[in-house]
């Protein structure tokens, strides 16, 4: 199904769902994905009325593709299928938490999450530069790339 932004789609999401959400220009909410038992954060994805409400009646994870305009099944090609345990709407009401067990990689390029290929900032404990734990870019615990060039 396509269409265009703006453009509600049809849904059979129970109405008393539908009117808490507070979503985007576009009508999507962004939908977190985390692993169930571990708490890990896997990816992020979009969701409208409608995908949330296959996700809620199917067990698995449906999701809006901003690029494709259609909607996606978690795992429909890649067979790496998000079961869900639960599904939180958060304080605003203008994000949901999944939380999966995930079989196989959450993000497509393979790795097991969306976001462990470009980490920004790790805290490595109490021996790391900057007396925090913390390092960054810049190596001096702040944040800053600053930092780097005064090394």
């Amino acid at each position: 199904m396509t269409s265009t932004p703006g453009t509600p789609r049809p849904s059979s999401l129970d109405p008393e769902i539908a009117a808490r959400l507070k979503r985007s220009a576009d009508g999507l909410l962004p939908a977190i994905a985390q692993q169930f038992d571990t708490g890990e954060v896997l990816m992020l994805g979009w969701m409208d009325d409608e995908a949330l409400h296959r996700t809620l009646t199917t067990g698995r994870c449906t999701y809006w593709s901003r690029s494709r305009r259609e909607y996606w099944v978690k795992g429909d090609t890649s067979g790496h299928v998000q079961h869900v345990r639960s599904v939180a709407l958060d304080c605003d009401a203008d994000t949901l938490l999944v939380k999966v067990d995930q079989v196989g990689a959450a993000c497509h390029t393979g790795d097991r999450t969306c976001f462990d290929a470009d980490v920004l900032l790790k805290d490595d404990g109490p021996g790391s530069p900057g007396g925090d734990g913390a390092t960054s870019p810049g190596g001096d615990g702040t944040g800053s790339a600053a930092g780097a060039a005064d090394q």
